[in-house]
């Protein structure tokens, strides 16, 4: 890499920072699909009494059911006004019914009260091909528009595994940094969000930039770097309580914070005096620190293997950015994992290990690749022109990055195998920088 090329590099990852709308509000748009969608209903949930109706008010259960499973791409389903009017009695007697509209599968339920201040939503997946219930369940919710909207999710996320096989994760959340405003006076803001977009939260604003925004393995901590003291640190930030902790404000950059799987150490990246970009490991409590690589090239964007074992990064150490792996505490020297691509950059590890998500770059443009880690074959996966910052689902069925639509900044997600994909469009601004959270424990 040409030293021109170099600096070009490190100026993007060190300040890698338009971003979205103040609390801006992401809507899902379906982009591409399966091309034979499973036909599903979803009937509405009947509410078992007045108070019940009253609490639900104009919140529309079977519909966020609905637009989680198409906004998969994976499912197809009826419209409400073609249901017959009756959709109660036995799954054997209504299937040739359900079948003669085209549905291979019913959800349908009935909301309750339960206890003193929870409601249940009892629901029940009917195959219409063998007329049989797949999944009778409970769901119990606090009276809050938020828990309601997550026990919705909730149902999809197992009806899209019993038909699917492969876990949901509508009821899961994502990160992302956003930027209101034009220099020198942007608001940015960090804001924590469902997986579709809606009850979008400010877990933090500042006038000074915000950046790499990263879960803790229980989803109760963010890690990200701020600017709010005239120079890059790194904080962890409980979203609960609001509680925050800076944990590295050393001399030059600090950046790239990667929790480890034990939730008790955290890999990031380090310039010190030198100005040489160098990965390091972080005792969170006790603030003990290790060098893990020492070398003239950049060694930056650490991510852990699910295991814990293993670190992936990227460095230029061959002459242009690639993946490569370590075990930190071996005498091991890294070694490289990506080969025939010209680029590999931010990578990211599979919930399962088997699978590596990086930034590649072909015939100019910036795109998300996916490459099998034992088989080593390569897939690009987007078509952007400059399309980063890819992160895992925790079920390991999609990623979420950030790309660009008519000069704007926007986020996206494109299935593993490349058949889905959906674009979340904020109603003001840009959206960048994304993280998927865990599932919830």
């Amino acid at each position: 890499m040409s030293d021109r090329g170099r600096r070009q590099w490190l100026l993007a990852l060190c300040l890698n920072l338009s971003a979205a709308a103040a609390n801006a509000q992401l809507r899902i748009e379906v982009t591409s699909g399966v091309v034979d969608p499973i036909p599903v209903a979803v009937a509405p949930l009947v509410a078992a009494d007045a108070e019940t109706l009253a609490a639900l008010g104009t919140l529309d259960l079977a519909g966020i059911i609905r637009r989680d499973l198409e906004s998969s791409g994976r499912f197809r389903a009826l419209a409400p006004e073609r249901m017959p009017a009756d959709t109660s009695g036995s799954a054997a007697l209504i299937a040739a019914d359900w079948r003669a509209r085209g549905v291979d599968y019913l959800v349908r339920g009935r909301v309750s009260r339960e206890g003193l201040a929870g409601f249940a939503i009892d629901y029940e997946l009917v195959g219409a091909l063998v007329g049989q219930t797949l999944i009778t369940e409970r769901v119990v919710t606090p009276n809050q528009t938020s828990a309601w909207r997550n026990a919705a999710h909730r149902v999809a996320d197992r009806v899209y595994e019993r038909i699917l096989g492969v876990r949901g994760a509508f009821a899961t959340r994502v990160a992302y940094v956003s930027v209101d405003g034009a220099p020198p006076t942007q608001s940015y803001q960090l804001i924590v969000a469902d997986a579709d977009g809606e009850g979008p939260r400010v877990v933090l604003e500042s006038r000074q930039p915000l950046m790499s925004p990263a879960w803790s393995p229980d989803g109760e901590w963010l890690a990200y770097v701020s600017f709010e003291s005239g120079a890059a640190a790194i904080y962890v930030q409980q979203l609960r309580t609001g509680e925050r902790r800076r944990v590295s404000a050393r001399v030059g950059v600090n950046g790239a914070p990667a929790w480890a799987p034990d939730g008790q150490r955290m890999a990031l990246t380090l310039s010190g005096s030198s100005g040489n970009l160098d990965l390091y490991l972080l005792e969170l409590a006790s603030q003990k620190l290790t060098r893990l690589t020492d070398d003239l090239a950049i060694d930056t964007e650490p991510v852990w293997s699910p295991d814990g074992v293993t670190l992936y990064f990227t460095s230029d150490r061959a002459g242009a950015p690639q993946v490569y792996r370590m075990r930190p505490g071996s005498s091991e020297r890294p070694q490289r994992v990506t080969f025939g691509v010209g680029y590999a950059a931010r990578p990211r590890v599979s919930p399962d290990g088997r699978q590596l998500a990086f930034v590649t770059r072909e015939s100019g443009a910036f795109r998300i690749a996916i490459q099998e880690l034992e088989s080593g074959q390569v897939r690009t996966l987007t078509r952007g022109r400059l399309d980063e910052s890819p992160s895992f689902a925790p079920n390991g069925a999609l990623l979420i990055y950030a790309g660009r639509e008519r000069g704007a900044a926007t986020l996206a997600t494109v299935s593993v195998d490349g058949l889905t994909g959906q674009r979340l469009r904020a109603d003001r601004g840009e959206v960048r920088d994304p993280a998927w959270g865990p599932f919830a424990r």
